[in-house]
């Protein structure tokens, strides 16, 4: 069975800085198109940043600037590297892989940042 594993979230302050990691197994992770979604209380599941499996990075707008996506296929591992963390970033994130039909979710991570 495939897994996705989340690790790195965490309690922040406004400002710092939280690198989130996602490692696969069971799966030929080269190939999936990754992405980290998030979902504040109250809201709906949004995607915050996504790279395909030739690299390419697209970012949700109140992101850009901010957070870098970034892969590892030696590692089975996509990472997201969140800097100027803002109170409104508060939101458990997950670890998406897809690849045409198929398509996995992590857990997720929890991440609070303070004012």
């Amino acid at each position: 069975q495939v897994q996705l594993v989340e690790s790195g979230g965490g309690l922040v302050q406004a400002g710092g800085s939280l690198r989130l990691s996602c490692t696969a197994s069971r799966m030929s992770f080269s190939i999936y198109a990754m992405g980290w979604y998030r979902q504040a209380p109250g809201k709906q599941r949004e995607l915050v940043a996504g790279i395909t499996s030739g690299g390419v990075t697209n970012y949700e707008d109140s992101v850009k600037g901010r957070f870098t996506i970034s892969r590892d296929n030696a590692k089975n591992t996509v990472y997201l590297q969140m800097n100027s963390l803002k109170p409104e970033d508060t939101a458990v994130y997950y670890c998406n892989a897809r690849y045409m039909w198929l398509e996995y979710w992590g857990k997720g991570s929890l991440v609070t940042v303070s004012s």
